[in-house]
C-alpha cells in the first residue's frame, strides 16, 4: 500500500467515524456534549482530506491551533476516563475521541505549515518556479524599486535547500529591514509579493535584460 492510499483510507475512516457519531446522536446514543466532539471531528476530517488531496481547506493559520486543541483534548479525555465515574456511552465517546485524536493532531500540525505549495495561489506557484529557475543560474537576485512614496530592496539567495529573502523597505523617513528563510519557492514568491512593492515579474524582467546585455 502506498502512502497516498494510506492517507486516503485514513481520511475515509475519520469521515466514517463522524457519520457514525452523527447517527448515534440522532438516535439518542450519545451524551449532549458529544455534539462538540462531533463538530470537532468534522473539522478534523476536512483537514485530513485537504492534506490527503493536497488542496487548501480554509486557512493554514487554523490547523496548528486545532492540532494543539486535539493534543490537549487527548490528555483531558484520558484524565476523565481514569478519574471520573462515567456511563458506558460516555466512556465509549471519550475513549474513541482520545484514541483517534493523536494521529490527526500530528498530521494537521504538518498541514498547517504555511511554507508549502498547497497553500500557494497559482500566481505564487508560477512566481516560485521563475525564482527557482533564476536562482539556479544566479548566485543571488537583487532588485531595488521605488513606487510613489514606497521603496524596497530585496535580495534573494539559495543556500542548500533553503531560500533566503532579505528585505529593506521604507515609507517616507521610516526604514525597516528583515529576513526570512523558506523551503518552498512558492512561499518565497508570496513573501516578496506581500511584503514589498516588487513583483516576481520585476525580478525576472531585470535579469532577462541583463542576460541580453551580457550576450
Amino acid at each position: 500500500m502506498t502512502l497516498e492510499r494510506a492517507y486516503i483510507l485514513l481520511a475515509v475512516f475519520y469521515s466514517a467515524l463522524v457519520a457514525i457519531g452523527a447517527i448515534a446522536l440522532l438516535v439518542g446514543g450519545g451524551p449532549v456534549w458529544g455534539v462538540a466532539i462531533l463538530l470537532l471531528g468534522a473539522l478534523v476530517a476536512a483537514g485530513l482530506w485537504g492534506q490527503t488531496l493536497g488542496k487548501p481547506v480554509m486557512n493554514p493559520r487554523m490547523w496548528r491551533p486545532l492540532a494543539g486543541i486535539l493534543a490537549v483534548g487527548f490528555v483531558l479525555q484520558l484524565f476523565a476516563v481514569f478519574s471520573l465515574s462515567l456511563s458506558g456511552a460516555e466512556l465509549t465517546w471519550l475513549l474513541t475521541g482520545a484514541i483517534f485524536s493523536v494521529l490527526p493532531a500530528i498530521m494537521l500540525f504538518q498541514y498547517g505549515k504555511r511554507d508549502q505549495e498547497v497553500w500557494a495561489t497559482p500566481e505564487e506557484c508560477e512566481g516560485g518556479k521563475m525564482l527557482r529557475e533564476l536562482l539556479a543560474r544566479q548566485r543571488e537576485l537583487v532588485l531595488e524599486k521605488q513606487e510613489a512614496d514606497r521603496q524596497a530592496t530585496v535580495k534573494l539567495t539559495k543556500e542548500g535547500d533553503t531560500y533566503r529573502a532579505s528585505v529593506t523597505r521604507g515609507n517616507g523617513v521610516e526604514v525597516e529591514r528583515f529576513e526570512e528563510r523558506f523551503a518552498c519557492p512558492a512561499t518565497l514568491a508570496f513573501f516578496v509579493i506581500k511584503y514589498t512593492c516588487i513583483s516576481v515579474n520585476d525580478i525576472a524582467a531585470q535579469y532577462a535584460e541583463e542576460r541580453v546585455l551580457a550576450t
